[in-house]
């Protein structure tokens, strides 16, 4: 079996390299955190001094 040259080598290596950091992004940037609402921030915050001992 030849073996392969080595300018192959650095184009695979590139191309992969780019697939690999486009899947990266992408699924980085697709996850969307939800908000919370501001009404459950105030109500935690009143409830957190409310202490049961």
């Amino acid at each position: 079996m030849p073996q392969m040259a080595p300018i192959k080598w650095l184009s695979l290596f590139i191309i992969f390299s780019i697939a690999f950091m486009l899947f990266s992004i992408l699924n980085y940037y697709s996850y969307l955190p939800s908000s919370p609402n501001l009404l459950n921030l105030k109500n935690n915050k009143l409830n957190s001094m409310n202490w049961k001992w």
